[in-house]
């Protein structure tokens, strides 16, 4: 299956994805602020009302919040579970996704595994690949702006000076 064999959900349907979500697990969260997890983290915690969890074997703390080292420590089901890790990982996360009882897999910039995406579909997971939780998000709620941050104004006029 090629790229353009596998579309994923539309825009409207991502849309819903992320108004019906409560709970994200972002697997390879970063302490690293230069990471774009750590960016995407801040995003989540700021400007969502989303219950956000880390998972990373080799942190303890991320944004002043705790980390867990696998899916299954989570104490809770995540709705959505947002992914940073290496391409040769995903076979075992999904795996963990799918034992943990996750409804929604996210794979962000520069994952592609449509192979992976039929066989996480095939159990039920609404499945987003190549696209960013943060974007995706801040696109949907009118917090998108050129250099990725929100500005808090919407408006196609210039602002006076």
């Amino acid at each position: 299956m090629s790229q353009r064999e596998w579309t994923g959900p539309k825009p409207s349907e991502r849309l819903a994805l992320l108004r019906r979500t409560r709970s994200v697990a972002m697997v390879g969260a970063s302490a690293t602020p230069a990471r774009p997890s750590n960016f995407v983290a801040t995003y989540l915690l700021a400007s969502t009302d989303y219950d956000v969890y880390f998972v990373n074997p080799n942190a303890t703390e991320i944004l002043g919040r705790p980390v867990y080292r696998s899916l299954a420590e989570l104490p809770v089901v995540p709705d959505l579970v947002d992914t940073f890790r290496r391409p040769e990982e995903l076979p075992a996360l999904l795996d963990d996704v799918l034992a943990v009882g996750a409804k929604a897999w996210w794979l962000q910039f520069g994952l592609w595994a449509p192979e992976l995406a039929r066989r996480a579909e095939a159990a039920g997971l609404t499945v987003v690949m190549d696209r960013c939780l943060k974007i995706e998000h801040a696109r949907f709620h009118g917090g998108l702006h050129l250099a990725g941050f929100d500005t808090g104004v919407i408006s196609s006029r210039r602002a006076a000076r």
